[in-house]
């Protein structure tokens, strides 16, 4: 019988061997083991809501290694790298291998050769000028630089060796072997990733893979080679939650293949950790308003938007002047540092280098790499909105009711500043948002707001962060109004209960959760899944008065006149109502079956005018009985009377008026202190 635990054990150590003998990249005098160190420096948080989050860049520093002829090829290998859940950087276009074969999907996830455009040297001795992080950022084009392709294989970027001086004012200090193209110009230092390739065996949903990555040994003693990868977003709702806040990694490894080995130390490493970013909650100063009442602009209910850690609200791209690449001037200005740490929805971001019009729709003109169609956008649903009602919002976030925040130009990093957009997936011009405009205000023009449409009993307001202060984590407050129009006769407002969702935004059902989970070339980025619980914003109710007669009979010869009125025609400018009033008995048994009228209602449901009084016999109304009875009358200021005696009242007679019963029916009151309505 064969011991499988053995044959593994061995086949292991025969890897174990094979690797480290194919570490020896071949040529040149000499030879080295040449081995990579992967890390990521600083991993960052990760909003457990997000289907599109930016893991941490992954650096593979690379040393040793046999040195290559002067003008040979240099060897490449395939870099991939592999997460527990789907990779959803953006899709821009198709393109081949280098090495040809079927085309492929093209994500804007990048890597990059020794820190191009950094300016910061990297580890002695020191790269003369013009290579490495002194080098300009140079895309892997195709020939002529008319499409992309994938890779420094033939027929691509193909790279050659390039020994030169390790310093150029002392020749004697060594050579650093360096790239150069085939044909004498800059190397390529910038690849594209490839992501989700079907029935091709590259790479998988859950993978980007980097392939025809130029291997050259640094070789000198000292030297590194770095290769960055970045720009790799993920879908990392549902991972977070299992660990206590914060403490969830998402987990990245890293494999290599291809024709020339990379032996990886710690190929395994953690690319961030995952937690709730959102927190939502409703602030309310009056929840119940009456049918019969008319309201302009009344307060209806703050918004209140948490950030759970201080990076969780990020804008499109950092606020201008953060670059000191000298990139300024507009907020779509580039973010092109490598290892600079942006917080922001974009992530390392180039202008159209990989862009040409004519290749067969490729990237449409104008695409940024690396660059998120918005910031953070924050989203309220409003639904079950009775007809008759209008929701207004604030057009920006707001201290309280009374007061609006100051309006803040973008690039403001210490003023926590949102503004009302024109739909969860409408994408930011060149250094502008699709802003909504007031179409009103309220408190003296202190606060703007806007009308937000209702369609099928839904409305939606969305909001986005211009102004966020990564060092705090800030609360964005925003306010609802209502108007409506009472008309009790044609039931509007109708009566119900407004409830809100409070999100991020989008989320679907601006896209399939399913297409919104996976990489995609037409999906906006950011996007979230929605985690949101209903909560009630405001409600309609009937104007009612509950009235309760506590004793009425019609036994043992005595009867009990009952009388209802309706007082809301007064000379102090009540609004008139009418309604139905419904009587219920109860008799010690339960609830009194009456017999021999038609339904319990005193009016036999015909209304009670305002101004007038409905009078009838406890003997018609409900023979036989005796016990007390609630009046429920669907207006308000209703008053009753009761009389009982005998026939005639001839040795008994007493009256009494009727109990007005507090039924949890709210008066409406502007001014009243607001509520906390628990948070999720």
């Amino acid at each position: 019988m064969v011991d499988f635990r053995r044959w593994i054990i061995a086949a292991a150590a025969l890897a174990l061997f094979a690797g480290l003998a194919s570490a020896q990249v071949p040529g040149g005098n000499g030879t080295g083991s040449l081995a990579c160190t992967a890390s990521v420096a600083v991993p960052p948080q990760l909003r457990s809501e997000g289907l599109t989050e930016l893991i941490g860049d992954i650096v593979l520093t690379c040393t040793g290694g046999s040195p290559l002829a002067q003008g040979s090829v240099i060897p490449t290998a395939n870099i991939t790298v592999s997460l527990a859940t789907n990779v959803t950087s953006r899709i821009i276009g198709t393109g081949a291998l280098a090495t040809g074969g079927p085309t492929q999907q093209i994500s804007d996830a990048l890597l990059l050769i020794d820190e191009p455009g950094s300016g910061i040297p990297l580890p002695a001795p020191p790269f003369p000028q013009g290579i490495g992080p002194q080098a300009p950022q140079t895309p892997c084009l195709g020939p002529g630089g008319t499409f992309p392709v994938v890779g420094a294989g033939p027929g691509g970027c193909v790279q050659v060796v390039n020994n030169v001086a390790a310093n150029a004012n002392n020749p004697g200090a060594g050579t650093i072997p360096t790239m150069l193209s085939q044909n004498g110009t800059a190397p390529a230092n910038m690849y594209l990733g490839l992501i989700g390739c079907g029935g091709n065996t590259i790479c998988g949903p859950n993978q980007v893979t980097f392939s025809g990555i130029p291997i050259l040994p640094p070789v000198t003693s000292g030297g590194t080679r770095v290769y960055r990868i970045t720009n790799i977003r993920a879908n990392v709702n549902g991972l977070g939650g299992i660990l206590q806040s914060g403490t969830q990694p998402l987990v990245a490894s890293i494999s290599i293949s291809g024709s020339t080995a990379l032996p990886v130390n710690n190929p395994i490493v953690q690319a961030g950790f995952i937690q709730s970013g959102l927190t939502t909650s409703v602030t309310s100063s009056g929840l119940s308003f009456l049918q019969c009442n008319s309201v302009t602009l009344a307060n209806a209910v703050l918004l209140k938007y948490s950030e759970n850690f201080g990076t969780a609200f990020k804008t499109r791209v950092a606020p201008v002047g953060v670059n000191t690449n000298g990139q300024t001037g507009t907020p779509t200005a580039l973010q092109n540092i490598p290892g600079t740490i942006y917080n922001s929805e974009s992530g390392f971001i180039i202008p159209n280098v990989f862009n040409v019009s004519n290749t067969g729709g490729f990237v449409t003109s104008g695409t940024q790499i690396g660059l998120a169609d918005y910031g953070t956008r924050l989203k309220a649903v409003f639904n079950n909105i009775p007809s008759g009602i209008r929701l207004f919002v604030s057009v920006t976030n707001v201290n309280a009711f009374t007061s609006a925040t100051t309006p803040q130009p973008a690039g403001n990093s210490s003023t926590s500043y949102a503004q009302l957009v024109n739909g969860e997936t409408t994408q930011d011009g060149n250094g502008t948002i699709p802003a909504l405009g007031p179409t009103t205000s309220v408190n003296s023009n202190a606060t703007a707001v806007t009308e937000i449409l209702a369609s099928n009993g839904t409305a939606t307001a969305v909001w986005e962060v211009v102004n966020t202060n990564p060092a705090a984590a800030e609360t964005f407050t925003f306010a609802v109004f209502t108007t409506y129009v009472a008309n009790q006769a044609q039931n509007t407002p109708a009566i119900g209960t407004i409830t809100v969702n409070q999100s991020y935004a989008p989320t679907p059902p601006a896209f399939t959760a399913a297409a919104g989970s996976a990489a995609s070339g037409t999906l906006t980025i950011p996007r979230f899944a929605d985690t949101s619980t209903a909560r009630n914003v405001l409600t309609i109710q009937l104007c009612q008065t509950l009235l309760l007669f506590p004793f009425v009979t019609n036994q043992n010869g005595f009867d009990t006149g009952i009388a209802i009125s309706n007082t809301t025609t007064d000379p102090i400018g009540t609004t008139p109502q009418a309604g139905i009033c419904k009587l219920t008995y109860y008799d010690g048994t339960g609830k009194f079956p009456p017999t021999g009228i038609n339904g319990t209602d005193l009016t036999k449901e015909a209304a009670v005018a305002t101004g007038t009084s409905a009078v009838n016999l406890a003997s018609t109304l409900a023979p036989n009985f005796q016990g007390y009875m609630f009046a429920q009358c669907n207006f308000q200021l209703a008053h009753g009377f009761a009389f009982i005696s005998d026939l005639g009242a001839r040795n008994l007679a007493m009256g009494y008026l009727a109990l007005v019963v507090p039924n949890n029916i709210t008066l409406f009151r502007p001014n009243a202190p607001p509520a906390e309505v628990l948070a999720h």
